[in-house]
């Protein structure tokens, strides 16, 4: 006999929720979501592409040698940069490997990689600037694999501390150009209940993409963001929500925080 509950017993029973990954990553959310008898609306606010010129990116990969420890901010980070070396190099034992986020550490460890240093709460710069083997950077030689245009907060606190820090651009985050119609449509019909977004840049995107109609939705909508960083910009784009605040951007966390706004939302 099965167990499996009706889908208007489950968590998101009902629920429109718009993912707002790139589309390449929204696929495992969007299914946990729909597991869950919800309605994943698909709406990607940013698109990873390679950097316009790699030859930076390729000759730092090629020196990776003469660095004490290599950064990777994000997933898209770690694809980029080890697909690169892998047509080129092996992986030099003497530099040290730091993840931010859960996802980055597991896509590291699928290429084979120990990650030495990651954050033991939260996944973001400030949380791994935490950990005790960066505290005394001295002579050390550091590189930071990125996408374009991030957060000089990580390499500033580390020069502050003593290192030699260089970013490496490993890709670039454009927004794309997506037709807002049949968002709007679903939102017209009153299907939209909460919004995902995990970055501030794609919080930024999204107002911009859906147009003055949708902007005046979305700031009645929920939110459900990665960090309190990202709730800031939602508060400077005007939005009339208190947000919710993930634990942190992973598919895993952002569930967990929309399940329990579900669950103590108020009725319709």
């Amino acid at each position: 006999m099965s167990t499996t509950a009706p889908l208007s017993q489950t968590p998101l029973a009902g629920i429109g929720v718009v993912v707002t990954r790139p589309a390449h990553q929204a696929d495992k959310l969007c299914s946990r979501i729909e597991d869950a008898g919800g309605r994943a609306i698909r709406f990607p606010v940013l698109e990873i592409l390679d950097p316009i010129d790699s030859g930076p990116l390729i000759r730092l990969i090629d020196q990776l040698d003469t660095f004490d420890l290599a950064i990777f901010i994000s997933p898209n980070a770690v694809h980029k940069v080890m697909n690169l070396t892998k047509a080129r190099r092996e992986w030099p034992a003497r530099t040290r490997i730091a993840a931010i986020g859960a996802k980055s550490g597991r896509a590291l460890e699928q290429f084979g990689l120990t990650v030495d240093i990651r954050p033991g709460r939260r996944f973001d710069s400030e949380a791994l600037l935490e950990a005790a083997e960066l505290q005394v950077m001295n002579g050390r030689r550091v590189i930071i694999f990125r996408g374009d245009g991030g957060r000089e907060m990580l390499g500033d606190t580390l020069r502050a501390r003593g290192a030699d820090v260089v970013y490496a651009n490993a890709y670039r985050r454009e927004k794309p150009s997506t037709d807002n119609g049949a968002l709007l449509y679903h939102w017209s019909r009153g299907e939209v209940n909460a919004v995902l977004v995990t970055s501030a840049e794609g919080l930024h995107n999204l107002f911009d993409m859906v147009g003055k109609l949708g902007q005046m939705w979305l700031r009645k909508t929920p939110l459900i963001l990665g960090s309190t960083r990202i709730a800031e910009t939602a508060q400077e784009l005007g939005h009339q929500l208190p947000p919710v605040v993930a634990e942190d951007p992973s598919d895993e966390a952002m569930f967990d925080a929309l399940t329990d706004w579900a669950c103590h939302r108020e009725a319709p």
